[in-house]
């Protein structure tokens, strides 16, 4: 046997003005992310220009990646 359901509709007005308001809220991470990632293909980029073949050393990009990764894990 199936009850019936009753919905409750809002007035437009603060339908519209809700979806507005939760629209334009960003959380923090939101725009630290796309930065974080745009600095770490600049530090990339910037590096490059001194690539050297493969001498066994590790370059200091990486050595900062493992220490991020060792801190982080």
């Amino acid at each position: 046997m199936s009850a019936p359901t009753h919905t409750r509709s809002l007035p437009s007005v603060r339908r519209t003005r809700a979806a507005t308001a939760a629209s334009t809220r960003l959380h923090w991470w939101a725009p630290a992310l796309p930065a974080l990632a745009f600095g770490f293909l600049l530090l990339l980029l910037a590096g490059s220009g001194e690539a050297h073949a493969a001498t066994g050393e590790v370059s200091g990009l990486v050595q900062v990646a493992e220490q991020l990764l060792r801190a982080v894990g």
